[in-house]
């Protein structure tokens, strides 16, 4: 197996977590047991790296920490609105 493919699945599994997160935030609408200076730091640390793979000009290390960078920053959004904002935002995506 190639590097490239290594670094590739774990990217594409590190992005499926966080969508399983999201997903599980939209449908019970719950986020009291997520921490917020985690997802400060995950949101802080995906765009650090996504700065880092744009100043080395590679899309293996730009595209997934983009992505991450935009479903931590979506979950730690979700975690500190409002709970009748947050369920508004949740039931435009995902109607109950």
């Amino acid at each position: 197996m190639s590097t490239l493919a290594v670094g590739l699945f774990a990217a594409a599994l590190t992005i499926t977590s966080f969508l399983a997160q999201a997903w599980k935030i939209l449908k019970t609408r719950e986020v009291g047991s997520l921490s917020t200076p985690m997802w400060i730091l995950s949101a802080v640390a995906f765009a650090v790296w996504t700065a880092y793979g744009v100043l080395q000009r590679e899309w293996p290390i730009i595209i997934p920490n983009g992505l991450c960078f935009l479903l931590s920053s979506f979950i730690l959004t979700l975690k500190v609105l409002p709970r009748r904002k947050r369920e508004a935002v949740a039931e435009a995506i995902v109607p109950s």
